[in-house]
């Protein structure tokens, strides 16, 4: 099995795990769809937009030496944008309404970003032929037991990139 069908089998886990998840997005640290269950939102646009929150958060963390990123959680009044470090090369990011346990989204995004880490490494860095558009699915995965395996592996810390000067 390939790392993009693992990804996603890994993502309908998920909203299993978790009730109220509207989204799953699987994208490297530069702004690229590796996986994705998503309706109704534009994968491309989210993964572009999560590259830039990822990046804006790298300079919150350095400016207040809280340390290297891992998580970023936005709460809105519709509900929840939460992303998650996946290894060094990749973010999972959670769309969720309001109704979702916040507690249970932080659980579940942690295991997930570790097990997607996990493939990763597994499967090497996936360059853009491994990486395959994927059509939303709401069919649920089968359920298996979660560990706490390899969340050391989620919790690794993402390169800081710096803007280069003009």
């Amino acid at each position: 099995m390939d790392a993009v069908t693992e990804m996603l089998d890994e993502l309908r886990q998920l909203r299993v795990r978790v009730p109220h998840l509207t989204g799953t997005l699987v994208a490297s640290t530069d702004g690229f769809v590796l996986a994705q269950d998503t309706f109704g939102v534009e994968p491309e646009g989210l993964a572009a937009l999560t590259a830039a929150a990822l990046g804006v958060a790298h300079r919150v963390a350095d400016a207040t030496s809280c340390g290297e990123f891992r998580e970023l959680l936005l709460h809105g009044a519709q509900g929840y944008v939460a992303t998650y470090a996946a290894g060094r090369s990749a973010v999972l990011t959670l769309l969720a309404d309001d109704r979702v346990n916040a507690g249970r989204l932080h659980l579940e995004g942690r295991r997930s970003g570790a097990r997607i880490a996990e493939l990763i490494g597994q499967h090497g860095r996936l360059d853009a032929a491994a990486v395959r558009r994927s059509p939303p699915s709401r069919a649920p995965g089968p359920t298996t037991a979660d560990t706490d395996a390899g969340t050391a592996a989620a919790r690794e810390p993402l390169p800081v990139r710096r803007p280069t000067p003009r």
